[in-house]
């Protein structure tokens, strides 16, 4: 029997890959909508097992691939994933998930699946004394720098390949090491660029991008609303729930503004994003808060996440849940809620 790993692991990796080996098919899930660093991590988590036990994995992941990047980044790396809708999940002996937990509600694995492996930075979500490893380190920036170090642990290559992935991963969660990020990222990052592909690299972070994608920033700029230092912003349907994030990192720039506040349905969901500057914010606590009873959220201190299910797409839907959600983040904030004016 495995030894159950606490947070911030202190047994041996051996230990989990002795109890891998022979054990069957394995699946690696990612978290829905799956960014670099989720992506990053499966695998390198793939790389590991398949060097050291010979046993392949397969990698999926639920919602879509939707940023340019992100799509750039599985092409150009070669990276396969499958949808897990694809998969007979009771075919699978073993039973990993990276970057995401159970009951996190940003993946797709169906409630009472049993999970073998948990490695994750983001806070824990329940008690995970059913889980054989765990391994989640909430000071690290980037689940990807966990595995970076299982690799290292074991003495297994990094070819380029795997390097340009992880390193992009901890630049882009990091947001190239200037957002929570920790000792371990930085020496990651540093070690993973010389042998990353430079090209590769430029071509992910700059890919063409279709028309829709500058609508939605118009959509975004012309939706936003300040609240003293605060900005809330409404994308109302958008086809990439991946732009709610992107739109809030950029919005953030607004002069004055200090935490921002996005919103977009897609597919059935409501996709929430939040971002601040302030270290101390707690967003991942704030945003649990103003979720409470109707959907699911998550994060750490400057940057959060949450999704609400089965909302209408229909305008005057979506401009109740704005004002309800902003009236929840001020209340969970602890502050009085101030006239909004629009951002142009």
């Amino acid at each position: 029997m495995l030894n159950r790993v606490k947070t911030d692991a202190g047994n041996s990796v051996s230990d989990m890959i002795e109890w891998l080996r022979g054990q069957g098919k394995i699946l690696i899930i990612c978290h829905d909508n799956p960014d670099p660093d989720s992506i990053a991590s499966a695998v390198a988590l793939r790389h590991l097992i398949l060097m050291k036990t010979g046993q392949d994995a397969v990698l999926a992941y639920g919602g879509v691939i939707g940023r340019s990047e992100n799509r750039k980044m599985v092409e150009l790396l070669e990276i396969s994933l499958l949808p897990i809708c694809e998969l007979n999940l009771s075919q699978f002996s073993v039973i990993c998930m990276v970057d995401t937990q159970p009951g996190a509600g940003n993946n797709s694995l169906p409630e009472g699946q049993p999970v073998h492996l948990v490695i994750d930075h983001h806070p824990p979500k329940k008690d995970f004394s059913d889980i054989l490893w765990v391994d989640v380190r909430e000071h690290y920036g980037a689940s990807a720098t966990i595995l970076y170090e299982y690799l290292n642990d074991q003495d297994v290559s990094i070819n380029t390949k795997l390097a340009t992935s992880l390193f992009y991963a901890i630049k882009s969660e990091t947001q190239d090491l200037g957002r929570e990020w920790s000792k371990a990222d930085r020496e990651a990052y540093l070690k993973l660029l010389p042998i990353s592909n430079n090209q590769i690299l430029y071509n992910i972070i700059h890919p063409q991008v279709s028309r829709n994608y500058f609508s939605t920033f118009h959509t975004a700029i012309e939706n936003a609303r300040i609240y003293g230092e605060m900005l809330v912003f409404n994308l109302h349907k958008v086809e990439n729930p991946d732009l709610v994030a992107e739109l809030a990192d950029f919005l953030l720039r607004q002069q004055g503004v200090e935490c921002v506040l996005g919103m977009g349905w897609f597919n059935g969901t409501q996709i929430l994003s939040m971002r601040s500057l302030n270290p101390e914010a707690r967003l991942g606590l704030i945003i649990q808060q103003m979720v409470a009873g109707i959907g699911t959220a998550g994060g750490h201190g400057m940057i959060a996440g949450g999704q609400i299910r089965s909302i209408d797409a229909d305008k005057q839907s979506q401009q109740k849940l704005e004002q309800l959600l902003t009236e929840r983040m001020f209340q969970a904030l602890n502050l009085k809620q101030t006239a909004g004016e629009s951002l142009v």
